[in-house]
């Protein structure tokens, strides 16, 4: 009896442990996913990049901008610094008419706060020269003028003129440049052909000429 008694009780525990396996576990249901751990960091929405804006290039320094009137007449023209690091000398400038019109009166612009490192000048000024009572006083440029003048030059700006320019001929410029500060510059140098000194101006003032290719008569002129 005793020895039925054992064999009924190891049957019942493996019965009992056989339904303990045969029973299915929740997480391997079919269709059914596995929770996970999700972080928090991970639910909350990108922020959305801001791209950046576009920037303008700012203009270099001791430029000008361009006059609103234009002039077609084509001129060529050269430009050689004979100006020390540290001293002072002149700009040779060359201009030729290549037209057959007759140009009244080349003007030449720059900054006028250029005069912060070089003074450019038609003339060295002198004593005797500027003295009351001294001797008369002959040049050959036609207006050297500090902007805003009577001519609607820009403020900001210088303009020497010289002039007439005859069809085909062509114009020594000499400028007289005295170093006020040491060191390399840049700056803008216009051709224009002027307004007449008689009479109403044009509201834009002088116009700007075209070099031998038909752009605007400009350059960027660079001294060591």
């Amino acid at each position: 009896m005793n020895r039925r008694r054992g064999w009924f009780a190891t049957l019942a525990g493996a019965i009992l442990l056989a339904g303990c396996v045969s029973q299915p576990s929740p997480s391997t249901v079919p269709g059914s996913a596995s929770p996970s751990f999700v972080p928090s960091s991970a639910t909350a929405s990108p922020t959305p990049s801001q791209s950046p804006s576009p920037t303008t290039t700012p203009e270099p320094a001791l430029s000008l901008a361009l006059p609103e009137r234009r002039d077609d007449r084509k001129i060529q023209f050269s430009i050689t610094p004979k100006v020390s690091a540290d001293g002072d000398g002149q700009l040779e400038i060359r201009v030729k008419n290549l037209t057959k019109q007759r140009i009244d009166e080349i003007v030449l612009r720059w900054p006028t706060k250029l005069r912060d490192t070089l003074f450019m000048a038609p003339f060295r000024p002198t004593k005797d020269r500027v003295a009351e009572g001294g001797p008369p006083l002959h040049f050959a440029w036609t207006r050297w003028v500090d902007g805003p003048g009577e001519l609607h030059e820009p403020a900001g700006t210088t303009s020497l003129g010289w002039g007439p320019l005859l069809p085909g001929a062509e114009l020594s410029i000499p400028i007289l440049v005295t170093r006020r500060a040491p060191g390399p510059v840049a700056f803008d140098l216009q051709f224009l052909a002027g307004v007449p000194h008689t009479g109403a101006a044009p509201a834009g003032g002088d116009a700007l000429l075209s070099n031998a290719d038909g752009d605007s008569a400009e350059t960027r002129v660079e001294v060591p």
